[in-house]
């Protein structure tokens, strides 16, 4: 039992660290730079890490640079206010995921430009052949540690990890929780301690401004566990940290 849950919560983190450092901090947002030998090994990592669940970086990151000109409009990919359930909202999101990953969509410039790409990598880890072989290790794993049968039920969990943290944040960060500022949009953040979503729970932080590599730090109560991460790899000089305006709590305190 213990195995399984290790592994279970392990994938459960890794899974989203390389969702939110490399697909959103990083293809979305160009919080900070890396050299393009870099950017592969992260391709392939998130590919590793993911698993079942790969996302596209290219994809993602078009359509989350969609989420944030669009917010909580009609042409917003994953609102709360204008899709009736969560079901409807996840389902429009995969919709208008696929159609850019797969090239049928073909969004404005502005919504690509910088955003990696490797067409031939993607192509691959977005296949059924590595989605069902990355799936048959999952259930290999189950076999060989699971000794009750409840253990079996998380296992349909992590074949949708992705969707489900996408979820979590594109329909309950937009619904609970606390704001520290008035955007144009209903962005909260969603837990005072992130715990569960690596910082990306700290969202209205994340719509105040999106190239800020820390999504916590307004409050003193606002850990992002990923930005500590960034700056150790930063210091490592693995990837470069982009130059930006820092929020404080007077900025939270003036635009009150």
């Amino acid at each position: 039992m213990k195995i399984i849950l290790i592994f279970f919560i392990a994938h459960w983190y890794l899974s989203l660290f390389f969702q939110t450092f490399f697909l959103h901090r990083y293809a979305s947002h160009k919080a900070f730079t890396m050299n393009k030998f870099t950017e592969k090994v992260f391709f392939v990592l998130t590919w590793i890490f993911q698993g079942s669940n790969y996302l596209s970086p290219f994809g993602y990151g078009v359509m989350h640079r969609m989420h944030h000109a669009y917010a909580d409009t009609e042409d917003d990919p994953h609102s709360p206010k204008y899709d009736e359930s969560i079901w409807k909202m996840m389902w429009k999101t995969k919709t208008i995921y696929s159609a850019i990953a797969n090239g049928s969509m073909v969004p404005e410039k502005r919504f690509t430009e910088g955003v990696p790409k490797w067409e031939a990598f993607d192509k691959i880890a977005r296949s059924w052949p590595s989605r069902l072989f990355w799936g048959a290790l999952y259930v290999g794993m189950y076999v060989q540690f699971a000794e009750y049968w409840w253990l079996w039920l998380l296992l349909p969990l992590q074949f949708l990890f992705s969707p489900i943290h996408g979820a979590i944040i594109n329909w309950f960060a937009h619904k609970y929780g606390y704001r520290n500022f008035e955007v144009g949009d209903t962005s909260r953040n969603f837990l005072p301690v992130d715990f569960l979503m690596m910082g990306e729970s700290y969202h209205n932080n994340h719509h105040k401004n999106g190239g800020r590599a820390n999504f916590g730090g307004i409050r003193w109560h606002e850990i992002d566990p990923t930005y500590q991460v960034i700056k150790v790899l930063n210091k490592l000089n693995i990837i470069q940290l982009a130059k930006q305006r820092e929020l404080t709590v007077e900025t939270v305190n003036k635009a009150a």
